[in-house]
Parts: structure tokens; C-alpha cells; sequence
């Protein structure tokens, strides 16, 4: 299959799926993963060798546009009102499924704890790439926004993974052997790897809202602009291992808090930029799903999942114990926090590539958890945001 061929099913294929799936109140991204699924199986073996250069860097960029959206849309007044529970969220959950897993791996499947371990963590990220969308458009019809749950939801996926990914890394080092990591050194890398995600976005953030409030540029060379940059902190993150999409999320924080006019602009764009970016970013991920791989994890591979979720959602509930927020509020963030699929794509054939023994098992859990929580955690998001919800103007 050449590209044009393939560019025609991704984006034509993904948003006549989206509709369908809307015609029968489902979420139109549910419908775009099926069809990356249907691609991957189909013409699995067919799909041009340049996609998989490609794929990770499409996906990136599609997440960075929504994580933009989204910090242009959180003003200080309703960070405020998220308060603390949007700091618990980053963390507690994660850990609760995390550990969880670790021990239900190990007992299970008979995982050493190394290797429990870092499928347990890579297993517990939530996806900013379900979740963000969902919220956002939960934040734009008014639902929630009386106790800022949109965006505790949305500033805690966006560093859960932070968290995820560090003992991950850990993990996946005392596996394999590589080099020897102590708890303590893991511990540091949280606060350092967001503090060096955080501070180039406040240096870029404070320096855009500068230069925006002072030119007369046009409202596109400013989304060029952004967007560059923005992808330029990223894949600098990567390098250094920071929270480098927390650093996104807080350049559009700043350009409403100091250059208001234009982030209302520049949202609007990005909010049309996304309309593209959203087909290319679900199709994709339902291109990385392997139903057969996915069924070699089997029956106890699920138990294993659903398992995980339970301490998550017992995570969720005591890091918004404290809050303002009301029963059903809290049930929807527990609904809100299952979604997985873009750090399960991303890192679920790392073990494999590293040649652990347990490689191919764990890239069937990675599998199986997005084909599980995805859709079921955007069907709950759709159908459970606008009952548990209260719509405030």
C-alpha cells in the first residue's frame, strides 16, 4: 500500500468512522481507533516501512496541539479552585496501580519483582490522549466547571505519566541489568524531571506572552510559532528526560494568564488544527493494537487489568477525599482515569526489544489494556460526564 493510499484511510477512513460512531451516541474518537485497528489488520503487513518513522512523531505532535488547547484554557482562578486534589491526582492513583499490579504480575504469571514491576508501571499511565479531549469538551458544554473537575482530571493525567514512566525506567533497568537503582535516586528523579519540564515552559511561556502583547503579527504565524517551539521543548525532553509536556501545558497557562487576547485567538485555532490532528492521533493508536497479540495475555491478563484499576480507583477517591467535590463528582474522575493507550503504545515492546523472556507476554498486557480501557473509558467518559456532572455556566 502506498502512502497516499494509506493518508486517504487514516483521515477520510477515521472521520467517517467518527460520525458513525456519534450517530450512535458514542464517541467519535472510539470509532477512529477501530478503524486503525481494521488498517493494522488488514493490511498489517502492507503498510509502507516510512509509517513507523512517522507514527511516533504524528502521535506526538497531535498530543502536544491538545496539551496547548488545554493551557490555554485553564485560567489561575480555576487552578485555584482544583486546589489540591489536582496535585494528588498527579501521583496517588498511579501509585496505587503501579504496586498493585507489581504484586498481582508477580503472583499471577510468576513475574520476578523487577520485571512486575515495570509492566505494572507501564500498565498504570493514564492516557492524556483520551482523556484531554474528553475533558475539554466536557470544560466547553459548561459540565463541572463549578468545582474545576475538568481540569483536576487534566492536570493530573498530564504528570500521572511523569510518575509512570520514571519507575518504569527503573524497573526496566534493574530487569535488565543495565545499571543499579536505588529507590532514593528514583524518588529524585520525579521532582527533576518536573522541575526541567516545568521551567523552559515558564521561560518560553513569560517570553511568547512578551513578544505576542507586543506584535501586530498575524494570528497563523503565531500558531506557528507556538507550535515550533512546542515541539522543540519536547523532543529536547525526551533527550533529558523531563516532564516536557507538563512544560507545554504551562506555555499556554501563561500566554492567558499575560497575553490574554491572544490565547483566546490562538485556541480557537488550535481547536481547528485538532479536528485534523485527533483522526491522524486515534487512528494511529488503533494502529498499534494487535487483536492477536492482545489475546495471548488471555482471560488472566484481563483479571490482572481490571485488577490495577481497582487500586486506581481507590487512588482517586482518597486523593479527592478531601475536596470540594461531591460524590458523583468523585465517581466521574474514577471513570475518567481509566483510559489508556498512548504510553502503553509507546513503551509495551520496549521489554521485548530489550530481550527480556517475559517480552512478548508483556507487549499482549500492553495490548490488551488499551483494547480494554480505551474504549470503555470513553464510553464512560461520553455517557456518565453529562449525569454525574453539573452543567454550570
Amino acid at each position: 500500500m502506498n502512502l497516499g493510499i494509506l493518508f486517504f484511510l487514516i483521515l477520510f477512513g477515521g472521520w467517517a468512522a467518527g460520525r458513525l460512531t456519534q450517530r450512535i451516541k458514542l464517541p467519535a474518537v472510539l470509532g477512529m481507533v477501530l478503524v486503525g485497528v481494521a488498517i493494522g489488520y488488514f493490511f498489517g503487513n502492507n503498510l509502507p516501512a516510512s509509517l513507523n518513522e512517522s507514527s511516533n512523531f504524528l502521535k506526538t505532535l497531535a498530543l502536544i496541539i491538545i496539551l496547548l488547547k488545554a493551557g490555554l484554557g485553564i485560567s489561575r482562578s480555576t487552578l485555584n479552585r482544583a486546589g489540591l486534589s489536582a496535585l494528588l491526582m498527579t501521583f496517588i492513583p498511579c501509585i496505587f496501580e503501579g504496586a498493585a499490579l507489581t504484586v498481582i504480575l508477580n503472583y499471577l504469571f510468576g513475574f520476578d519483582w523487577a520485571v512486575a514491576g515495570l509492566t505494572g508501571f507501564m500498565l498504570a499511565a493514564v492516557s492524556p490522549a483520551v482523556v484531554v479531549p474528553s475533558m475539554l469538551e466536557l470544560q466547553s458544554k459548561g459540565y463541572g466547571q463549578k468545582n474545576a473537575v475538568p481540569t483536576i482530571v487534566l492536570a493530573g493525567a498530564s504528570v500521572d505519566d511523569v510518575f509512570a514512566i520514571t519507575f518504569f525506567s527503573v524497573c526496566m533497568g534493574l530487569a535488565t541489568a543495565e545499571e543499579s537503582i536505588s529507590i532514593g535516586s528514583a524518588l529524585l528523579a520525579i521532582p527533576v524531571s518536573i522541575i526541567t519540564g516545568l521551567l523552559p515552559g515558564i521561560i518560553v511561556g513569560l517570553f511568547l506572552a512578551w513578544l505576542f502583547k507586543r506584535s501586530k503579527m498575524p494570528v497563523v504565524e503565531k500558531v506557528l510559532i507556538l507550535l515550533t517551539v512546542a515541539v522543540a521543548m519536547v523532543e529536547i525532553g525526551e533527550m533529558i528526560e523531563s516532564a516536557a509536556l507538563l512544560g507545554v501545558m504551562t506555555v499556554g497557562f501563561l500566554l492567558l494568564e499575560r497575553a490574554e487576547s491572544s490565547a483566546v485567538e490562538l485556541s480557537g485555532q488550535f481547536g481547528k488544527i485538532w479536528f485534523f490532528a485527533q483522526i491522524l492521533l486515534f487512528v494511529l493508536i488503533g494502529l498499534s493494537v494487535n487483536i492477536e497479540v492482545a489475546l495471548g495475555a488471555g482471560f488472566t491478563g484481563l483479571m490482572a487489568i481490571a485488577g490495577g484499576l481497582v487500586f486506581r480507583s481507590i487512588g482517586v477517591l482518597i486523593a479527592t477525599q478531601f475536596s470540594s467535590l461531591s460524590f458523583k463528582e468523585r465517581i466521574f474522575c474514577v471513570i475518567a482515569y481509566c483510559p489508556k493507550a498512548t504510553v502503553q503504545a509507546a513503551l509495551g515492546g520496549a521489554a521485548l526489544a530489550a530481550g527480556l523472556p517475559e517480552g512478548e507476554l508483556i507487549l499482549a498486557l500492553a495490548v490488551l489494556a488499551i483494547v480494554f480501557t480505551a474504549p470503555m473509558g470513553l464510553i464512560g467518559i461520553n455517557v456518565f460526564g453529562t449525569k454525574l456532572l453539573s452543567r454550570d455556566y
